[in-house]
């Protein structure tokens, strides 16, 4: 079985090796060869990347089928209410991001929580936007499907924007440990 690399995303880098010249890649903080990740994060979001150096491996934590949860800590514009955490743990309707397709699709039910702001996590670097008048809350949301910006897509659509987006978890594996921009190796 092969090896398994933690990583720490930070905000603004792209999950990718080959570089594009604008964005710091995952070459900048992983000097290590044949490894690739498990999924992916947006440049805009943060946290824990699994990556693998075992295709198989690599198939399997990213296989819908095995339904790996990957739990986010969500800092949204608002404050949620019960019905809109209801609708994200129900599912929520969600248009194609994609103007050329007029279908969507329901996301599959989520855990959904609201939660203090996490304990020890860093300053993001450029900090959120904040107004005076709009106060931000936290939500704790565990999915176990990863369409494309579907974490933000599914809170904008019950009324609440997300701000800041931190991965904490993909199946048994945790941020725990993890500074920003460093990485450690774990057991399949």
């Amino acid at each position: 079985m092969g090896s398994i690399l933690l990583f720490n995303k930070p905000f603004g880098v792209i999950c990718q090796f080959s570089r594009d010249g604008l964005h710091p890649t995952l070459a900048d903080y992983i000097a290590l060869p044949n490894f690739y990740p498990a999924g992916r994060l947006d440049t805009d979001s943060e946290g824990l990347l699994v990556l693998t150096d075992d295709g198989q491996l690599q198939h399997r934590i990213t296989d819908p089928k095995h339904k790996l949860p990957k739990t986010y800590w969500v800092q949204v514009e608002g404050v949620p209410d019960q019905p809109a955490l209801e609708l994200l743990r129900l599912g929520v309707k969600l248009s194609d991001p994609s103007a050329r397709l007029r279908t969507g699709f329901v996301s599959q039910p989520a855990e959904a929580r609201l939660m203090d702001e996490p304990a020890g996590l860093w300053p993001r670097n450029p900090p959120i936007r904040s107004r005076k008048n709009i106060p931000t809350s936290w939500l704790e949301l565990t999915i176990r499907e990863g369409k494309n910006r579907q974490v933000r897509r599914m809170t904008a659509a019950v009324g609440l924007p997300t701000l800041r987006l931190v991965r904490y978890r993909v199946g048994d594996w945790t941020l725990d440990g993890l500074e920003p921009g460093t990485w450690r190796f774990e057991e399949p």
